[in-house]
């Protein structure tokens, strides 16, 4: 009767299983073959541990169920008592020798490859930041922040009403992702400004912490165009899950195109500090900033989560306190989630987002705060 009853569970587990092939179709149970020669390596190594591993294990059981169905007991067969067989203890000693110094050989090559940023063409700081990654292309000074999608960042949001399957590349697109040239050889400098994060991406078979007061380095030289997708490693807040990486390989001359048009991008965003801005321009820049650097924290709303982030709706420093305003948002709060943005956004972006932040969710305290004036108080 017990079995019976156990049949039902048993036809509810097969339909459960058969039910999830289509889900497995996107399931990947081996490593990624990478586009990059160390990735090529590192997964060659990874394929010869493997079978030296399936080797041994069909050998192994192989051999204890020849054992256990011929030597059994209701044969008759009577146990052997030998003890300390000195020729079985020079097998079982030898042979895995042999196997870890055939295994040890090949690695090492590879690790003392992987760790050999000599010679390379171009070098890129990279800082991890809850949450989001700061790039740093130290030849040309193209300096940018990489952020979560507002599409993903979007359909995260409690109560949006959006499904997440919806949003191509959920949680693995950002909004200005990091662009390389192949054929190049890539040094990162890795840091970060807070807590320990890790930047990777297993395409090109690279994944390192970015650690606080702290320079990692590694290096890539990827073979084929193509935007290739990776994630923090390392579980570094709330929003951990949501600072992915995208790295754009494009050829050398679209890469140069790409420098040409950031440099002429990055001209024309010191210029416009020296201009006067109209609200209605600072309104506009400033809500796409907010969504993008703020929102995680004080919501779109402007209200925040009680007991964590402030709210920035009717509170004294949003109506009031215009110095004070401004000071937080460039040096940030010691010892709270604030950050400091004045070396993450360019004077523009930060009048912007603060002139909307006075004037937003019914603040409508009228006061517009220029470019210049963040130039002033950043020299102070």
């Amino acid at each position: 009767m017990k079995n019976i009853r156990r049949i039902p569970i048993v036809l509810l587990g097969l339909v459960l299983w058969a039910a999830s092939f289509p889900a497995a179709a996107d399931w990947q149970l081996n490593l990624t073959e990478g586009v990059t020669e160390i990735s090529r390596e590192v997964y060659d190594m990874h394929m010869f541990v493997l079978w030296i591993c399936v080797a041994i294990g069909v050998i192994v059981f192989g051999a204890m169920a020849y054992s256990i169905f011929y030597h059994r007991k209701s044969k008759g067969v009577t146990p052997a008592t030998f003890h300390e067989s000195t020729t079985a203890e020079l097998i079982w000693t030898i042979i895995p020798f042999l196997i870890l110094v055939a295994m040890a050989i090949p690695a090492a090559k590879t690790l003392i490859v992987m760790e050999d940023t000599s010679d390379a063409d171009i070098t890129i700081k990279v800082t991890g930041h809850q949450w989001k990654w700061e790039y740093e292309y130290l030849e040309s000074g193209i300096r940018f922040i990489s952020n979560l999608h507002a599409d993903s960042r979007e359909a995260a949001t409690l109560g949006s009403g959006i499904d997440p399957s919806s949003v191509e590349n959920y949680l693995l697109e950002v909004d200005k992702p990091v662009v390389l040239p192949v054929g190049k050889k890539v040094r990162i400098l890795l840091t970060a400004s807070d807590v320990i994060h890790a930047w990777w991406l297993p395409a090109i078979a690279v994944k390192k912490d970015a650690i606080p007061g702290f320079i990692n380095e590694m290096w890539t030289k990827i073979d084929e165009v193509g935007i290739y997708r990776g994630q923090c490693a390392e579980l570094c807040g709330r929003d951990h899950g949501f600072m992915p990486i995208v790295v754009d390989a494009r050829s050398e001359s679209d890469y140069n195109d790409w420098v040409t048009a950031e440099l002429a991008a990055a001209e024309a965003a010191a210029s416009s500090a020296d201009r006067e801005w109209e609200m209605d321009e600072l309104m506009e820049r400033g809500e796409g900033v907010y969504a993008t650097y703020c929102v995680a924290c004080h919501q779109g709303n402007g209200e925040g989560i009680p007991g964590i982030f402030p709210s920035l709706v009717g509170t004294p420093m949003a109506l009031e306190d215009i110095e004070g305003h401004v000071d937080i948002v460039l040096n940030g709060k010691e010892g709270t989630a604030m950050q400091a943005f004045a070396n993450q956004l360019n004077d523009a972006d930060l009048a912007a987002v603060i002139t909307y932040e006075r004037n937003a969710w019914g603040n409508d305290t009228g006061d517009v705060i220029q470019p210049s004036t963040i130039r002033s108080m950043k020299v102070q």
